[in-house]
């Protein structure tokens, strides 16, 4: 075997970096989600003013994850890190009833951007853990998710506190970028 076949196969099982934005309404379990695929500590969160950049090792991947706070008057600031985003996810609170319109409102908005057309979206139904907590059928049928056609998507149930839900979240956004890579 030669020095070139070599470094052909170390080329071959190097890590593909993914960009990710991470977005959604404050409280919504974003900085918490980040914090649970880092596999850090997720009990001491405070709200994030600006963003948050995180490096997640994946089974073969490295996922740079840009936490971006969620308070309306930080959202106008979201169209500076739009720039080559790998894929999108956003984060509901399932449980936050009252706000259902603003979050779609502020995720059709997303899915409109041009530098966001054709990114795959994630959308982690979050909180799941808790009583009132809407489930990620209703989220979706009441945000008509159903109407995207321009990307793939996947509305995943989840609760970042325990981590129940995220890593089937993490398999989706694995087969979105093996097919993009083919």
């Amino acid at each position: 075997m030669g020095l070139l076949s070599i470094l052909r196969k170390l080329k071959k099982s190097q890590d593909v970096e993914l960009r990710i934005l991470l977005l959604g309404l404050d409280n919504g379990g974003k900085t918490t989600l980040l914090k649970n695929l880092a596999s850090e500590d997720p009990t001491h969160i405070t709200p994030t003013q600006g963003f948050n950049i995180k490096s997640v090792q994946s089974t073969g991947f490295k996922l740079n994850v840009w936490d971006i706070g969620g308070q309306r008057k930080i959202r106008p600031y979201w169209k500076n890190y739009f720039e080559n985003t790998d894929i999108l996810i956003y984060v509901i609170d399932s449980a936050d009833r009252k706000r259902f319109d603003e979050t779609g409102e502020e995720l059709s908005e997303l899915l409109d951007e041009e530098k966001l057309a054709g990114v795959p979206v994630l959308i982690y139904a979050n909180k799941q853990d808790l009583l009132n907590a809407a489930s990620a059928s209703e989220i979706s049928e009441g945000l008509n998710l159903n109407n995207i056609r321009d990307r793939e998507w996947q509305i995943q149930a989840c609760s970042a506190l325990s981590g129940e839900g995220v890593g089937e979240g993490v398999t989706w956004m694995t087969k979105q970028v093996n097919k993009r890579k083919r």
